[in-house]
């Protein structure tokens, strides 16, 4: 009887090896990775001072390491309620309503998240079909453009005017039928601009007219300069419904490896944020959330205080770029100057890499920021000590730059 041959032994045809991803595209494949992240990167790599990447290198209050350190001590460190613990949540209406003028119920309206990155992300899911447009002013938040992706949407970039105000016109003819939602940032990061109540009115209007919604990220609302006033455009009429309100500790307090944030918004628009948020991340770190309450409690003073160190940090910097040849304008609010480099001849990506490896520091591309352009923009944050910024300043005014003037 005869077998038939097996095979075995014999080397196997060659295959052509293809990748998973030439034939199953991702969703990933459409954003790079996150460009600040990036220059903080580089920065560690060259032991640059790092002026990219916006956190604090000096101590929180002790008032919040002494609550941390009290609440592990006490054993929170089992899960919290979803959505964030009772007294957090309590905690949050209560000052929401003390210096935002909007009220929510702690029990149905209130989300406590991983950071206002997860806030801002759960949020666009729990809102957006695929194929709904986002309309997102521009610069904006580099986290603004991937959350639209991923979420699906379509976004619709409205660019902001020279000084960085909104364009009503441009505004208006951006609203469509399939407008789902507008991002705002104020205090705007990387422009320092804070809106105006009139600005705000206008995309209000617009809003209730084409029945969307805004989805407002406002860390920076206590960080503001020079007399200006933080506003909520969740506090207008006709806008509790049709608002979701972001914030977090990370900025206020000096705490931004915590990654505690929240989502404020009415009943309705809460529990589909608070179903996504669920599967995202279940729920922020229990014994920070203790500690947050701990914030919360700190005296008026304390934000005074805030605004004022900051209001002297900004001014370190903002003459040290000045006298280094950048072009640039103190900004409004947030922690931030967004410089102007076109005198330097050269493209914002190259001139971040020039910056770290010839004077040791490090700035954000202005093209993180745009859709479209930026490349004559560096961002840099003053979310720093005191010295640091000094030290900061005497690299950049002594190292030889292109085309300075």
């Amino acid at each position: 009887m005869k077998h038939a041959k097996s095979g075995i032994g014999r080397p196997a045809p060659a295959r052509k090896r293809r990748s998973f991803f030439s034939v199953h595209p991702s969703r990933a494949d459409s954003f790079t990775e996150s460009v600040i992240r990036e220059m903080t990167r580089l920065s560690l790599a060259h032991r640059a001072i790092n002026l990219a990447q916006g956190f604090p290198d000096f101590a929180c209050p002790p008032e919040l390491k002494a609550a941390a350190c009290a609440a592990i001590s006490a054993d929170h460190n089992q899960y919290a309620i979803t959505w964030g613990s009772q007294e957090l949540r309590t905690a949050l209406a209560e000052r929401v309503m003390a210096f935002n003028r909007m009220e929510f119920d702690p029990e149905g309206e209130i989300t406590v998240t991983c950071g206002s990155t997860e806030a801002m992300m759960a949020s666009m899911l729990a809102l957006i079909q695929p194929g709904d447009e986002v309309i997102v002013p521009e610069p904006f938040y580099e986290n603004y453009g991937p959350d639209a992706q991923i979420s699906g949407a379509v976004p619709r970039h409205v660019p902001l005017k020279k000084d960085f105000s909104i364009d009503e016109e441009a505004m208006k003819n951006a609203f469509t039928k399939k407008t789902r939602a507008v991002i705002l940032n104020t205090p705007n990061n990387p422009t320092g601009k804070i809106f105006t109540r009139r600005e705000l009115a206008v995309i209000a209007d617009l809003c209730i007219e084409h029945n969307a919604v805004a989805i407002t990220d406002e860390i920076y609302e206590h960080i503001v300069y020079d007399g200006k006033k933080h506003l909520s455009i969740g506090s207008l009429d006709g806008m509790h419904d049709r608002t979701i309100t972001i914030g977090s500790f990370s900025k206020t307090y000096s705490v931004t490896g915590w990654r505690v944030g929240y989502a404020l918004a009415d009943k309705a628009i809460t529990s589909r944020i608070r179903k996504i948020h669920d599967f995202l991340t279940v729920g922020a770190p229990a014994p920070l959330q203790q500690a947050c309450v701990a914030a919360l409690r700190l005296p008026e003073s304390y934000y005074r205080d805030l605004a004022a160190e900051y209001d002297r940090k900004r001014k370190i910097l903002y003459t040290g770029l000045r006298n280094a040849g950048f072009a640039c304008e103190l900004p409004e609010g947030a922690y931030y100057i967004f410089t102007d480099i076109s005198g330097f001849g050269m493209s914002d990506m190259a001139f971040a890499r020039h910056l770290v490896e010839k004077a040791g520091v490090a700035a954000v591309p202005g093209s993180s920021f745009y859709s479209k352009g930026g490349e004559t923009r560096l961002r840099f944050t003053f979310s720093k000590k005191d010295e640091t910024l000094v030290e900061a300043c005497r690299r950049l005014e002594g190292v030889e730059l292109p085309g300075k003037r």
